[in-house]
């Protein structure tokens, strides 16, 4: 079985994502039971969403179980060195001599606008097992682009 690695604060979402949709269950299994009470259940549109709705939760909550019983949760202030591993945050220039700087987290966590990309995406991959000083090639939608790593921190 695949760990998954994520920091403390993606699990605790995750985990609080779940405990929000197992408390949703009873709610959806009350509205089932009322629109069954309306009668014919074939042409039941208030049955129909509800047993719709049970089915997109259940496989909401397989899914979270699973990341959460798989989860390897990294603490980067523990981790030291020059090289990018996972929970890195990471310094980098761009072609333009423009600063950029990155987390390298799990999916689950990524959130390019706020500078946390997923070790899975492009830069993230090229960026994995890198040091203080390399130079990185990497093709995104936009076309290649290259970086120059100027800073690893585990912070």
């Amino acid at each position: 079985m695949e760990r998954v690695p994520m920091l403390a604060e993606g699990y605790e979402k995750l985990t609080a994502d779940l405990n929000a949709l197992r408390k949703e269950r009873p709610k959806i299994v009350d509205a089932i039971e009322e629109a069954r009470a309306h009668g014919d259940l074939s042409e039941n549109a208030e049955y129909h969403a509800a047993k719709e709705r049970q089915g997109q939760v259940e496989a909401q909550i397989a899914e979270l179980e699973d990341k959460v019983s798989r989860a390897q949760i990294i603490d980067p202030t523990t981790l030291s060195g020059d090289r990018v591993v996972f929970g890195a945050t990471v310094t980098v220039l761009d072609e333009d001599d423009k600063e950029h700087r990155y987390q390298i987290v799990g999916q689950a966590e990524s959130d390019a606008k706020n500078g946390r990309i997923s070790y899975d995406s492009p830069l993230g991959r090229a960026l994995i097992g890198r040091s203080l000083g390399d130079e990185v090639e990497v093709t995104v939608p936009s076309g290649d682009r290259s970086y120059l790593i100027e800073k690893v921190e585990f912070i």
